[in-house]
């Protein structure tokens, strides 16, 4: 049965394809406000799709794999798997919604009545990956607030009465804050506890500050995103020149990108790279859609597709940049207090013992400060075991693993790093700052994608559009609450990691299949081309229909095994040992 093209006007909804699939389309053409809202200028569009793609995950998750990975060789297959699948896909998204003019729900139904429920999917999705999201521009909020002291907070241990608390001597000032104070968290996810009240609070502020930047649909979000889309490079910027300036900046940046070729055999890398990609583009979350039906029907989505993909790329390797160049630094300092402290520890085993003076070091240890860390770990390497007493190798290297993935980058070691800076309350409360509006960018395309596609699907939800977004906003912050528990980090990790994957790979594999199986990859190519008045190469009908296919596949499948292989874990903070514990659920 011969399928009719995909809408060519702004007032048809659609329902032409619906009803030759079924006849399901007549009413779903009532339902849909014929009106639609567009972009003011080029420039909102762009800030608005940046500022979605653009997330905590290029600061916090990207720079980690890719110094876990092989650096230089993970960045290479990084581009790669962008260009050959992220691409194509994101592509597909920014076509489809153009060109249907309507959010995740309208497109595929109007591609196919089965389909609905693809983007259905993507809004209960959205919807979870809000709860948790917003969950850590609460906690983003609440160092932000504690950063306008001095000293911070975090730069050095309470005390109560003479006796500096324990737990903060044995562990650090900074992860004793973020365990203690900020999250006051319990040993396990079992222990539920109370709700924290700071947290419970800066949730609040969160949820209110996307529902006025939504309030208005993307007239109100934009306005905002022309400073949240923007500030987050202003501060890169500035932390890299001067993270550049600090000693260890370069060790850090050198050991991250170097390159280990061999890691292209594994599988996991694959796998890692390709969940990356997709995350960092926002894939299947229906906002990309949703931003994009806003455009005239002639806008070149084929250049923003690459524009956008090659800015969040670059943003990317700016934060990696700045992450290693800062942590680099903060290495250095911890390594270079590990040396001071063995020197202490020499001189006082050469005044109580006799130690063979062919054991001791040609450098001047009596003078700490003047001690190389490479001369340390030299004479340690060839004598430091003979030596009488208890002398640790002061390795840069491990100093630069220690938490640099995740909660653990932004509110332990970087937050650490900004303490060493002079001025370190004007570094803090710019960082946190910037999370604060990386993750409100996000968050308003994350909305969008949940309240674009509804609003359409139904007209009493169209017309009261207002409500719906103040009772999503309020919806979500009591679900929310869920986060705010002492134990609700760990909640935040379990949904972080098994909440949204699988089910965002099923919805673009759907979406793959549908547009280049369906509907007919040569087909959507001809409408492509009445778009834009010029057809693609022809490479992307291969792409869609068995590069991008077969990619979605081995990553499904992937992930599947992974999670049926590998019980859920979480990393809980042990208050005994003093050190973060995998458990299993």
């Amino acid at each position: 049965m011969e399928k009719q093209p995909l809408p060519t006007d702004d007032g048809d909804t659609g329902t032409a394809p619906s009803e030759t699939e079924g006849g399901a389309g007549g009413q779903q053409g009532s339902s849909e406000p014929v009106a639609r809202a567009g972009w003011n200028s080029k420039i909102e569009y762009f800030l608005a799709q940046v500022g979605f793609s653009v997330g905590l995950g290029n600061v916090w998750r990207f720079p980690y794999l890719c110094h876990q990975n092989g650096g230089g060789a993970f960045l290479l297959l990084y581009v790669l798997l962008m260009l050959v699948v992220g691409i194509p896909l994101f592509f597909l998204e920014l076509a489809a919604g153009q060109a249907i003019r309507q959010g995740s729900i309208g497109v595929w139904k109007c591609i196919s009545p089965r389909l609905a429920g693809v983007g259905y999917s993507s809004c209960v999705v959205c919807f979870f990956v809000a709860l948790y999201y917003n969950v850590i521009l609460a906690w983003s909020i609440f160092y932000l607030g504690n950063s306008f002291q001095s000293p911070l907070p975090w730069e050095q241990c309470p005390t109560q009465g003479n006796v500096t608390v324990k737990e903060c001597e044995k562990s650090s000032p900074t992860s004793y804050f973020w365990y203690r104070k900020a999250l006051d968290i319990t040993g396990s996810i079992d222990e539920v506890g109370s709700f924290n009240p700071y947290i419970t609070c800066c949730l609040l502020a969160a949820w209110t500050v996307v529902c006025l930047g939504m309030f208005k649909g993307i007239k109100s979000s934009v306005k905002v995103m022309y400073f949240s889309s923007i500030f987050p490079y202003v501060v890169l910027l500035c932390f890299l020149v001067r993270g550049l300036l600090l000693d260890g900046a370069l060790d850090g940046i050198a050991y991250m990108f170097y390159p280990k070729l061999e890691i292209w055999a594994d599988v996991q890398v694959w796998r890692q790279a390709a969940t990356q990609v997709f995350f960092a583009l926002g894939l299947g979350f229906g906002s990309v859609i949703a931003y994009s039906s806003y455009n005239p029907k002639n806008n070149n989505c084929h250049r923003d597709a690459f524009t956008v993909s090659a800015i969040n790329f670059l943003t990317s390797v700016l934060a990696s940049l700045v992450v290693f160049a800062v942590l680099g630094f903060r290495a250095k300092m911890k390594a270079l207090e590990c040396v001071a402290s063995n020197m202490k520890e020499l001189s006082d085993q050469f005044l109580r013992s006799d130690v063979d003076t062919d054991l001791m070091p040609s450098f001047n240890y009596s003078d700490p400060g003047s001690v190389a860390l490479e001369a340390y770990r030299d004479w340690f390497q060839r004598h430091g075991n003979k030596v009488p007493g208890n002398f640790t190798d002061c390795d840069l290297e491990k100093e630069m693993q220690q938490g640099v993935e995740g909660t653990g980058l932004a509110f332990i070691a970087f937050t650490e790093a900004m303490s060493l800076l002079p001025g370190s309350p004007f570094w803090s409360a710019l960082f946190f700052l910037m999370l604060l509006n990386l993750g409100l960018s996000t968050m308003f395309g994350t909305m969008e994608g949940i309240l674009a596609p509804l609003s359409e699907r139904f007209a009493t939800l169209a017309n009261n559009k207002t409500k719906f977004t103040i009772f999503s906003c309020a919806a979500g912050f009591l679900l929310g609450l869920l986060f705010s528990q002492r134990c609700g980090s760990y909640f935040v990790m379990m949904f972080d990691d098994y909440s949204a994957t699988l089910p965002l790979i099923i919805v673009v594999l759907f979406e793959t299949f549908s547009v280049s199986w369906l509907y007919g990859a040569d087909r959507f190519l001809d409408d492509i081309e009445a778009m834009l008045g010029w057809r693609p190469h022809v490479i992307y009908k291969y792409l869609w229909k068995y590069i991008c296919l077969l990619a979605m596949l081995g990553l499904l499948g992937a992930t599947t095994i992974r999670m049926f292989i590998e019980r859920p874990t979480y990393l809980a903070w042990n208050q005994e040992t003093l050190s973060l514990t995998a458990r299993a659920v």
